[in-house]
């Protein structure tokens, strides 16, 4: 039976990979693009033939909601287990994934045929890590999507399992899986009520052990710059170069406090889209620190800036968009780090060391953390995210699978 909870991980996640599932920064609606209203309802489907009850896609958030019943005579706390279904904004389309059997941790992998692509441990040292596991590549002409298909399909998979095995006793056990947490949007509407758990983790980190509870607090500028075109032969008094003040802008910031230049918990302004002529620019910046004292002051200083500079123009030619998007979760455990504690435990008891650091991002477990629900991130095997160069190892997921399973068996004893 031990290898036998295993069984569909490795499927179920070749199978979800190549489903299509990007979400659209430049969309409104909820879910931002149909291919994961798709997704959500092929998965709703399987949990139904499951046999899990209560499956259903709550209309406040899009989520798939779903319960796996308690089989104990007992109480103990409801945990939940969450991941998003959205890959990121690198090309998504026809994920062609490659297995790579027993790798030796030593030598360079090339994705594609030509050899233009290559997994390198020069590189890639982390690849290392890996000698003997089965590793999951893309072609180089895509990502992969481990992040976070393969929360998806640890998740799934111990649902399977459980369903096939009643007599593994376990409390009640709560399924989210959502989409746009790629776009940043993804919990803002997530329903802790419907949900139902006491405390819930995102399965939606990286290599083995990580267990995440400390993010960023994080911001975004959107600024728009009104210019004045004349002709070059007579702009002395009157032209207004938009893209110069865009860079006047820029360089009114710290130099050494942009993401390139910071590590651990330095936080930073990364100007992260541009665009313009003479006559119109647009920055949007990406505003982000642990220290919540810090964080405000970094606004306030980008405010500061637009202001000096509309001042020094005599006119308001900067508009600027400055909004919240998460805040860290390390503010809204406190007192309640009974989840961290108990997947710490979980992990040490499976000889898994628990990698804990200051997240450099930021999770929906985040959000959902603030709406009352306390959600920290494990680990779900996913590298070099968000690129062609991603790539996961099996038994790492297996790992995964196997934390989740010692959790809820862990949470048996709360009574």
């Amino acid at each position: 039976m031990t290898e036998e909870k295993y069984e569909g991980l490795l499927p179920r996640f070749l199978k979800y990979v190549k489903t299509e599932t990007r979400s659209n920064p430049d969309s409104d609606t909820i879910p931002s693009d149909p291919k994961e209203t798709a997704f959500l309802n092929e998965l709703a489907t399987e949990l139904k033939e499951l046999g899990l009850i209560n499956v259903h896609i709550n209309p406040q958030s899009s989520y798939l909601f779903a319960t796996i019943p308690s089989n104990l005579d007992y109480e103990v706390p409801t945990i939940g287990y969450i991941s998003h279904v959205d890959t990121a904004d690198f090309n998504a389309h026809h994920v062609n994934p490659q297995i790579v059997e027993d790798y030796d941790g030593k030598s360079d992998l090339k994705l594609d045929e030509e050899g233009k692509y290559v997994l390198s441990t020069t590189e890639f040292p982390n690849l290392k890590n890996y000698q003997g596991d089965t590793l999951i590549t893309t072609d180089g002409s895509t990502l992969l999507g481990a992040d976070d298909k393969s929360g998806v399909a640890e998740i799934m998979t111990m649902a399977a399992y459980y369903m096939k095995h009643p007599e593994v006793k376990h409390g009640e056990i709560k399924i989210g899986l959502g989409p746009d947490e790629e776009i940043g949007t993804g919990a803002d509407h997530f329903d802790v009520a419907d949900f139902g758990a006491d405390f819930a983790y995102t399965v939606d980190g990286g290599p083995l052990g990580e267990l995440e509870y400390e993010t960023f607090n994080a911001a975004q500028a959107e600024i728009e710059i009104s210019g004045k075109d004349v002709h070059t032969g007579v702009a002395k008094g009157t032209m207004v170069n938009a893209i110069q003040v865009a860079i006047d802008l820029q360089n009114s910031l710290p130099a050494h406090e942009r993401a390139e230049r910071t590590e651990g918990r330095e936080g930073f302004f990364h100007l992260y889209k541009f665009d313009g002529t003479v006559d119109h620019a647009r920055m949007v910046y990406l505003i982000r620190d642990h220290d919540r004292e810090a964080f405000e002051e970094r606004k306030h200083l980008l405010e500061r800036i637009v202001a000096g500079l509309n001042n020094e123009l005599g006119s308001k030619r900067i508009n600027m968009n400055l909004y919240d998007q998460y805040y860290n979760l390390k503010d809204a455990l406190k007192g309640k780090m009974e989840s961290v504690e108990i997947a710490k435990k979980a992990m040490e008891d499976l000889n898994i060391k628990p990698v804990i650091y200051p997240v450099r991002g930021g999770t929906d477990g985040s959000t959902i953390s603030y709406k009352g629900l306390p959600t920290p991130n494990l680990f779900a095997g996913g590298e070099n995210m968000h690129s062609r160069f991603e790539y996961v190892s099996l038994q790492t997921m297996e790992k995964a699978l196997d934390v989740l399973l010692k959790i809820n068996e862990l949470n048996t004893q709360n009574n």
